[in-house]
């Protein structure tokens, strides 16, 4: 049987081979801690600034939070004036412990049921970006902090 150029190309030293080699590469130089490290990183800060545009000071609310979680949020499992809390506290806890690579599962865990019920409650028009927010939660939750975490430096699975 003879080979076609096209044969010769997907060959080892080919392209296939060529683009198998990238392929290795960037598994090596991109591997789980640095993803991790990127996902724990990007998802608190979209977390942590949706929590301080409900604070003023540290951690006191502002009234116009109240205000939202009564008149556009409306979850109605939780009353408004606890939700407002709830969401305000959480968005600035677990953040903070996904950067800090603490307890990484639980605090992704946390993120991915507000997640769930912001989707499910409040702006399900918002999937694409709901599920964006998921797929790194759900990463982080079946994988860990990774070895840039206060988790790997504490033996914490």
């Amino acid at each position: 049987m003879q080979t076609t150029p096209i044969d010769k190309a997907l060959t080892r030293g080919g392209l296939r081979g060529s683009w198998n080699r990238l392929a290795d590469l960037a598994s090596r130089l991109i591997g789980h801690s640095l993803l991790a490290l990127v996902c724990r990183l990007s998802i608190a800060a979209i977390f942590f600034l949706s929590g301080r545009t409900k604070v003023s000071g540290l951690l006191t609310l502002k009234p116009g939070t109240y205000a939202l979680f009564r008149d556009e949020y409306k979850i109605p499992v939780i009353p408004p004036e606890i939700a407002a809390h709830i969401a305000a506290y959480s968005e600035h806890l677990f953040p903070l412990l996904l950067v800090l690579g603490l307890f990484t599962r639980g605090a992704a865990l946390a993120l991915l049921g507000m997640t769930t019920v912001i989707e499910v409650f409040v702006y399900p028009d918002a999937w694409p970006t709901h599920l964006s927010w998921a797929g790194l939660l759900l990463y982080m939750i079946g994988r860990g902090g990774g070895v840039f975490s206060l988790d790997h430096r504490l033996g914490i699975k």
